[in-house]
This record gives C-alpha cells, structure tokens and sequence, in this order.
C-alpha cells in the first residue's frame, strides 16, 4: 500500500523536461512510482488542475537561530520551501564556547537584523561542537530539510577571541581555524562561508571578524573542504560597485584550493545596469578559464524592503553615513536633529553607486510606532515634503524623531519594470548564475523577499510569460541541488526523496505582508505566506495543507558527506 497518492496533476519534474499529467506515489519518504497508478493508498490527493513538483529549495537563509524555536522555518515553509540552506555569510551559532556566546549572539543580532531580546530568550547555547547543535536540531525535530554551513567569523571569534576583529591571524591561529573548522565539516558542516562585505559590522560597530582576514587565510580555510566529502563554499567577497581582478582571483583560488564550487550573494536587476551585471559574471569567466566553478546568486525577484534609523542597517553602507549610524541609540537621535548632519548624509548618498540612493522624494513610510503619526503610514516623503514646505530628508528626519527612530521607510522598488524582468529572466537562465538570496531568517523588521521562490513559479510564468513552468522550477529545485549536490533531492523521480509541492499555477502568488508577534521575548517580525499552495510533502509526510501547517516534523538534518554528493571545481 501507498502512503500518498497524488492523482491526476501535471508532474513538473524539475529537470526542465516538459510537465506530463500523471500519477506519482510515495511509500516510506521515497517516490515510487510515476505514472498511472491503481494501488491503494493512505492518502489520496486530488491533483486535477494542479502542478505537482519538486519542494523548492533555497540555499541562502539566515535561520540558524530561529531554527531552534519555529522548526518549520516560516515563511520560507509556507512558500513551499522544503529545503533550506543556513550558516552562510560567515555567521553561525556552533561551534560554540561559553565565553564567547555573548558576543556571537549580539554580532548576529545587529548584522542579521535579529532582535536580541528573542536571541536571548530562545538561544541557551547548551552545545559545544557543531555536530552536537546538529544532534540538537534532530531532537527537537524539523518541518523541512535544512542544513547549515560553517560561519568564518564564529571560527575566527572563538580561536582568536577580541583580537578577531581586526587583527591578522598568527600561524598558530590559523592552524587552529583550521581544525576547528575541519572538526565541524566533519560533523556534518555543509562547508565554508565567509564575507568581506563593508556592510557586515558587528554590535560595536566594527567589522566582523571574517573582514580582518587576508585572502591567504581565506584560501586555508577553504581547502579544509577539499579533505571533507559533500562540502561547499559561501562568500561575499566585495559589495563594491566593480569588482577588480583580486576579487576575481580570490575566488577562483579558493575554489582551486577546495576543489569545489563556490556561490557568491547577491546581485539583482536594475535598469540600465548591464555593466555591472557583466562585471559581477566575469568572476565566473575568470574562474573558469582555470577549471574552477564561481556562480553568483540572483534574487529571481524585485527587492523590496523597510529601512530605518535605529538599526541602520544599508543606511550604513552609505558614504560618510557609518559613523552616526552606528551611535548609540540618543546620541543618533541628536545627531538627526541637526541640520549640518542632514546635509552630511544627504550629500553622502549622492554619491552612492547605485541611483536608487538619495530619491528621498520617492521613498515611502511604511509603518510607524507612535499611533499619532498612523496617518502618515502609506504617503510618499515627496508628497509629504510638498504639503510642509520642507526637503524631503528633513521630512523623513522629523518623523523619525518623532517616533523614536522607528518608523520603517521603504525606498523606492527598482528593477520591476518589463526591460528588467525580461533581463532577470535572461540572467536566472545563464549558467553563471544561481537563483536564491532570500536572506529568510534574517532582517525581519527590514527584507521582504523571502517568497522570491513562490513569486518566481507564480507570478513570473503566469503574468510575464518570460519563463515556461517547467524553466522556472528547475530554477529553484534541480538546479540548486545539483550545485549543492543534495542527495536524492530537487527531481521528482523513482526512488528520491518525496519532498513535493502542489500547487495551483494560476493563483500562486505571495500573500500580503503582515507583522507577526510571535518571536522570543515578545519580538515582531515581518512575515507573509503564500496563495495557490495546496499541499507540501516533505519525506513523503504533509507538512502543509492549503496554506496551514500541519504538527507534522519529518523535515531532515542534511549532514556533508551522509546527505550531499562531493561536487568538485569542476561545477555539477
């Protein structure tokens, strides 16, 4: 007997091979058969009119935290997403020593846009090793698949202590790195990640510890891959406007050195950008002219997020913007007050790389804290400026203070126009280019782009027309795992694993974005599900049903090496 029977859906396999309507049957977390089917089952879904596929799988989130107290991983869950990728960007909880706990919580905290009073509350660091922390994850159980790569700054901070941030690391050090990090790819670690983005400063404001590493260490410690089979490397290596040939050269020989490929994070459409764009690509030009494989992650989606003071985060990236960004919460609030501030960063932002910075006119107040300013939520700053006789960044100042630096504003949406989709979708398509970058898991009172999935299959196939179905899953399920080399997932076929989304094609789409109250220590974050999503299977158990989770847990730790294939340099 069947545990499931899906009857009658248009199987989408994954691999971009044209969707057939079929039956497909599940017994003991596997796929056994595809095809019409007259055997008995448990369960029988009616799949008449629906797309059957693969679960989607997103190999950039942030969710080693949240993990430990929302095993379903929601939102991404809700998107159909039945795989997860963590740890990336250089940033993990485990391994871990008492110590130095505190600070690794609060530098996640303020580089991840985690609040700390949910950090505290749902973290209690009872784990030393990293496969101990993975022991801990298979306890509590999982509502999807998940696995999590090995942070370079958590490395660096525990083997160097303070002097981790900004200090070069001694032989001795990075010998040291170096077994720690073998260790925890050896327990199950997924590989390597690390960032040297300027953007990435810890709770002092300075730079995490990944950033005072030199591009020799940066090598060692990803040729530690090479020794560990299923393993992988992560890395922002620059957010700089162009990349130069170090860049370039950089993460060619740390692929060299580890003998696997390497995904970088994150780069989008904008209009009138190609240059840039080629810029970005030639990392992987360059490294394959030396037999090594660089693929860059593209949101397959518009970027759409809230900004605001008190965190600064972005603001910060801005030039002359970092130092009062990174004052304490009063001292920032006095600077904003004062008019010779103002013009500093309004001259500051003038000289951003990218256009979108400074167009104050055409930013938009998303929420506010303060009830007397809720009249305000929705109004464009240009229109507001207008009605006061004021600039717009003195207007956008002035409601800040007022509401005690929380108001969430949100900049102007590029890259939503057709030349730019039609780009986008060109780009997905390129070899060179991997999708994902939702950053789930991280930024939660900022991001909102952790359905890019969803909206990809949805709203791209259906309303743009740019992608076939059949292209737009392979997109965010074949082709990820295969990168990954996630064993028996990402293809619906005999004998892999039965992790399956069905869905409506007509009617996927994102839900409405809302604030839920719902993180440790009484946290909000912003959160929003999906439409059209009908059921989702994860190792042949149903997870979600029309859009509501089930109590079910039957999600997977994915340990390097027991749940990965190696993919060497060479690429897939």
């Amino acid at each position: 007997m069947l545990d499931c029977l899906i009857r009658g859906g248009l199987v989408v396999d994954g691999t971009g091979a044209p969707g057939r309507v079929v039956d497909l049957g599940v017994r003991d977390g596997r796929i056994v058969c595809i095809g019409r089917s007259d055997e008995p089952a448990r369960q029988v879904i009616d799949a008449d009119g629906l797309a059957v596929a693969p679960g989607f799988i997103d190999v950039h989130t942030h969710y080693d935290a949240q993990v430990l107290w929302d095993p379903h991983l929601t939102p991404s869950s809700l998107h159909g997403v039945t795989t997860a990728i963590g740890g990336n960007c250089g940033f993990t909880i485990a391994p871990m020593v008492p110590g130095e706990a505190d600070y690794v919580m609060r530098m996640l905290a303020r580089v991840e846009g985690m609040p700390t009073e949910s950090l505290e509350a749902g973290l209690d660091f009872g784990w030393s090793s990293f496969g101990s922390w993975l022991d801990r994850l298979e306890g509590n159980g999982l509502g999807v698949n998940a696995g999590f790569l090995v942070g370079h700054s958590t490395v660096r901070r525990l083997v160097m202590g303070s002097a981790a941030v900004g200090e070069t690391a001694s032989e001795q050090q990075l010998e040291a790195m170096k077994t720690l990090l073998a260790q925890s790819l050896a327990e199950g670690g997924l590989g390597f990640s690390s960032t040297k983005a300027t953007a990435h400063n810890d709770h002092h404001g300075d730079p995490v510890p990944s950033r005072a590493a030199t591009n020799d260490e940066l090598v060692a410690l990803a040729g530690v891959c090479r020794d560990y089979p299923g393993t992988t490397l992560e890395v922002i290596p620059s957010i700089d406007p162009i990349w130069s040939p170090e860049t370039y050269e950089l993460m060619t020989a740390m692929v060299l050195a580890a003998d696997r490929p390497l995904n970088w994070n994150l780069f989008n459409v904008r209009p009138g950008e190609d240059a840039y764009l080629e810029n970005r690509l030639g990392s992987a030009d360059h490294a394959r002219q030396r037999g090594a494989t660089v693929v860059g992650l593209m949101l397959p989606d518009v970027m759409r997020m809230r900004l605001n003071f008190a965190a600064g985060v972005l603001f910060d990236t801005l030039p002359d913007w970092a130092e009062i960004m990174h004052l304490d919460h009063a001292a920032k609030a006095g600077a904003l007050a004062r008019p010779a501030v103002r013009q500093r960063l309004v001259d500051g932002a003038a000289q951003a790389p990218h256009r979108s910075w400074g167009r104050w006119a055409d930013t938009t107040v998303v929420d506010v804290s303060s009830p007397s300013l809720q009249p305000l939520v929705g109004r464009r700053i240009g229109d507001l400026a207008g009605e006061r006789g004021q600039a717009p960044f003195d207007v956008m100042c002035d409601i800040a203070l007022a509401d005690d630096l929380l108001t969430g504003f949100g900049p102007p949406v590029v890259g939503d126009d057709d030349e730019s989709w039609k780009k986008r979708a060109e780009m997905l398509c390129d070899p060179r280019v991997l999708a994902g970058g939702s950053d789930a898991g991280a930024h939660l009172d900022m991001v909102m782009t952790w359905g890019c999935t969803s909206a990809l299959v949805g709203d791209a196939v259906r309303d743009r027309g740019l992608l076939s179905l059949e292209q737009a899953v392979n997109l965010v399920t074949d082709r990820p795992a295969r990168h990954y080399g996630l064993r028996g997932r990402g293809r619906l076929a005999e004998g892999w694993c039965a992790d399956i989304v069905v869905f409506d094609p007509a009617r996927l789409t994102k839900a409405p974005v809302t604030t839920a109250w719902d993180m440790p220590g009484g946290a909000w974050r912003l959160t929003g599900g999906a439409e059209g999503i009908e059921h989702v299977l994860v190792n042949g158990v149903e997870t979600q049903r029309a859009g509501a989770l089930t109590d079910a847990r039957p999600g997977q730790v994915i340990r390097s090496g027991r749940d990965t294939d190696t993919v060497t340099a060479a690429g897939p």
